[in-house]
């Protein structure tokens, strides 16, 4: 017979289970051994002090960790366990996402880590701000265009639920083409009525329903007053916005905060996107948003040939369908009685498509020095937490090891760097990313932002991009490891187009926008590139486009761009275009005297070279000295390495300038020879 006493914790190499002897054993289940009995209290007092040994016998967990699934990265002090239960949450909510708009391949174009605190003192020094004091929400989300961030305190029950409406605007963002404000805000509310366990998915009840009754910490109820209208108590009044009204309602968030999502227009929002949802209407919503935004039809008559029905009879069966929710109503009576609050179930129910058992997830231990850096960068990110967050990288740069000597943080000074180039401190943010490339050279972020640094310069400057060659290795490099990242192909298109690459900067640029479709700056760099390639008809059409967006910034450079395509298509630059710095990049001796040579022939002695023809296929472009470039050319019989100091002005025929991104193209070429094996290019044809 084997006793068990469960302990709390992990204990290594000492059993936790009391085995008898054969002979003890026979005794008790003959009744001559009982616990009262010495013996058995003995035993128990014994399992029981294995329980409570010192904690330096016990395997301790590591404070901190890293928690990756598939598509998420969670950073918590809240144990294993519930890092992956986070980890498996936001999983599953990808999933349900995909389910809800039939989309079988979801993007995710900006890395997003996710913090689950279990320190309640930490959770509320991260939070953003209200009237002074730390939001009562148990998560909060941070964009950026970089990196994204979630922030829940995991102390809380199911805390992913309250940003479950600011991750559906993420994904929407990112997987659906740009519609009007209430599919996107009437779908966001939908989706934040989520619930999930391991096996089952509720969802439908009112996301904005709560309770008249509050409680405090001792458990004493007292009435609310004046609680916000539910998204239920708005529909039952009289009062309904007509669906032409509500379609063409302009809904733009200013910057990132919605305000208040306890009016008219969301709870309208909610209950069409709730009928499209369930109705099996979507592809007629996806018809209807054709016809309006890119065929211009008006309203009506779109909702007319889209649904198959007038708008007097779409709203009818909207208001229709409402009424038949029974359940919102009586959730609606159950929130004003006195009493806890019971969870009720979601209007409908279906199986996760996603199981502890479906989801692979690892988990590793991070320093403490790592986690506080991590934590530091979210809170330079928010404006109200900027200075404390300072302060707590300036802490993470003061640890020490246990013989006193300074750590240094990588993490710590790419956040700075990302602040610097904020504040347009370029100087400053390039000596935090050589202090953070000291520290661990291979570091992916660190080559991000170093390509970062040099766009932003660049930009802010107006000058050319620095060190083109570098920025596209790095950018590639970024590529490799997360594929998905749109702003790295965004910075490789305009530093590709830059280079003279009109088509692999048209390649890159077509790549960020599939990623993050409803990205306007993505499209105006379109614009910009077809106009560099001469695509005037192209560039036309978009900049048009663009001229009506909502956001000002945007129609105003568009505006500007139609207003100069004239006079860049005939004089091929614009006249208000500012004079741009020349670039220096780094030569050996060697490559710098090629390039005085070529600019300077007159101070030369001429090259009385003979120059020779060859007809071959290019098999590789090697820019890593821009702007000289080195092309390996098979002509059948034999490679050849042929150079030019500058490729920038190569005589190119068939193509619109030279391209350091060209592969296995044919080619004729006009060069002098150096050798047996290589020489100095003259002209290139490409065929």
């Amino acid at each position: 017979m084997r006793c068990t006493v469960v302990c709390a914790g992990q204990l290594p190499r000492i059993p936790s289970v009391i085995a008898f002897p054969h002979s003890m054993s026979r005794q008790l289940t003959m009744g001559r051994f009982s616990p009262r009995t010495p013996v058995f209290a003995a035993s128990l007092l014994l399992q029981i002090a294995l329980c409570l040994l010192p904690s330096t016998l016990q395997a301790a967990e590591p404070k901190w960790l890293e928690v990756r699934s598939a598509h998420f990265t969670v950073i918590t002090d809240a144990g294993d366990k519930k890092g992956r239960e986070v980890a498996l949450r936001f999983e599953q909510m990808r999933a349900v996402f995909g389910q809800l708009l039939m989309r079988k391949k979801l993007n995710m174009p900006v890395p997003l880590t996710i913090f689950a605190l279990q320190d309640d003192q930490q959770y509320y020094k991260m939070a953003p701000l209200h009237d002074g004091r730390p939001i009562g929400a148990p998560g909060f989300f941070v964009p950026g265009e970089d990196h994204q961030f979630i922030v829940l305190n995991a102390s809380e029950e199911d805390p992913w639920r309250a940003i479950t409406h600011e991750f559906a605007h993420l994904l929407l963002n990112y997987n659906y083409p740009p519609t009007q404000g209430w599919f996107d805000e009437g779908f966001a509310e939908y989706f934040s009525s989520l619930r999930l366990d391991n096996k089952q998915a509720e969802i439908g009840s009112d996301p904005e329903l709560g309770s008249s009754v509050s409680e405090d910490v001792l458990g004493n109820q007292s009435e609310v007053r004046n609680p916000p209208k539910s998204l239920t108590e708005l529909l039952g009044g009289w009062v309904w916005l007509s669906l032409p009204d509500l379609f063409r309602m302009r809904h733009d968030p200013a910057g990132d905060q919605e305000g208040t999502r306890h009016t008219l227009f969301y709870a309208q929002s909610w209950m069409v996107m709730h009928y499209l949802l369930n109705k099996d209407q979507l592809t007629a919503a996806g018809t209807y948003f054709d016809l309006v935004q890119n065929q211009k039809v008006p309203v009506e008559a779109a909702i007319q040939q889209a649904y198959g029905m007038s708008s007097a009879e779409f709203d009818k069966a909207v208001k229709d369908y409402f009424r038949s929710l029974k359940k919102l109503v009586a959730d609606q009576e159950a929130a004003r009685q006195p009493g806890p609050r019971n969870s009720h179930p979601e209007i409908y129910r279906f199986a996760v498509p996603l199981g502890p058992d479906d989801v692979s997830i690892e988990a590793k231990p991070v320093s403490e020095a790592n986690a506080q850096a991590q934590m530091a960068e979210v809170m330079v990110r928010l404006p109200d937490r900027r200075e404390q967050g300072l302060r707590e990288i300036d802490n993470v740069l003061k640890m020490t090891d246990k013989q006193g000597a300074p750590l240094d943080n990588e993490i710590a000074h790419r956040a700075l760097a990302w602040l610097h180039m904020e504040r347009k401190e370029f100087p400053q943010a390039a000596e935090e990313l050589g202090n953070a490339a000291a520290l661990d050279p291979r570091d992916i972020w660190n080559r991000y932002y170093l390509a970062l640094l040099k766009y932003k310069t660049a930009q802010t400057n107006h000058e050319e991009m620095q060190g083109l060659a570098n920025m596209m290795i790095d950018l590639k490099v970024t590529i490799d490891w997360y594929p998905e990242f749109a702003e790295a192909y965004n910075m490789l298109s305009l530093a590709r187009i830059e280079g003279g690459g009109a088509a692999s900067a048209l390649e890159s640029i077509k790549v960020a926008i599939a990623l993050s479709p409803r990205n306007e700056q993505y499209v105006f760099n379109l614009g910009q590139i077809q106009e560099a390639a001469k695509k005037w008809d192209v560039a036309r059409v978009i900049f048009e486009r663009l001229k009506a967006s909502s956001n000002p910034q945007i129609a105003a450079a568009a505006s500007h761009q139609l207003d100069e395509l004239a006079a860049v298509k005939k004089y091929g630059v614009s006249p208000t275009a500012p004079k741009r710095a020349p670039q220096s990049s780094p030569f050996d001796e060697l490559e710098q005297e090629a390039q005085k040579r070529a600019q300077a022939p007159e101070q030369s002695m001429p090259d009385k070279r003979p120059t020779h023809f060859l007809k071959g296929t290019l098999t590789s472009v090697d820019c890593s000295r821009a702007p000289a470039a080195v092309l390996t050319v098979d002509t059948g019989a034999k490679s050849l390495k042929l150079r030019t100091a500058d490729y920038k002005s190569l005589l190119v025929i068939g193509e619109d300038g030279f391209s350091c991104e060209w592969r296995n193209r044919r080619l004729s070429i006009n060069y002098k020879a150096g050798g047996l094996a290589d020489g100095d290019l003259v002209s290139v044809e490409v065929q």
